[in-house]
């Protein structure tokens, strides 16, 4: 059980971008042995998509994956490299907050306008983002809250 909840963001992206990829293959062999198109299939493709790409960055982020330009901070000694990371991490959360509120109006603010083909709210795309955000948010804060933890360590020693 804790291994399914510490991939929860990864399980989650899978099951997105296996909707994504049986969505379009079926739609490609239904055309090719003459059954004609779905005309849902590339909604939900696009729709599946955008989920999967958001809550896999939202993995990246836990794992701490994405791209960093470290350069200067390898010229720090190994105190000022965690007091860096702190305010890394400060920055962070403030972004992710930033983002997450912007969302939210971005939401609030967004008509109930349904999708062309499925007619379901647009807003089952858009909360994608909400949910994206949040979950980095909370993240951030983790990480802020180890660094410290680390920081006072290093001042202990």
């Amino acid at each position: 059980m804790k291994k399914l909840f510490s991939n929860f963001e990864e399980i989650i992206a899978g099951c997105f971008l296996i909707i994504t990829v049986s969505s379009v293959v079926l739609n490609v062999v239904c055309r090719s042995i003459g059954l004609g198109t779905i005309s849902t299939s590339e909604e939900i493709a696009t729709i599946s998509f955008v989920w999967s790409v958001y809550i896999g960055a939202v993995a990246c982020y836990k794992k701490k994956m994405h791209i960093g330009v470290d350069i200067l901070v390898q010229m720090f000694s190994d105190k000022g490299k965690k007091i860096f990371a702190i305010f890394l991490d400060i920055f962070l959360v403030i972004v992710n907050f930033v983002i997450l509120y912007l969302c939210i109006i971005f939401i609030m603010n967004s008509q109930e306008k349904p999708t062309p083909v499925l007619g379901i709210s647009s807003n089952y795309l858009n909360i994608a983002l909400l949910i994206s955000f949040f979950l980095m948010s909370i993240h951030s804060v983790l990480f802020l809250y180890q660094d410290i933890k680390k920081l006072k360590k290093v001042g202990e020693e």
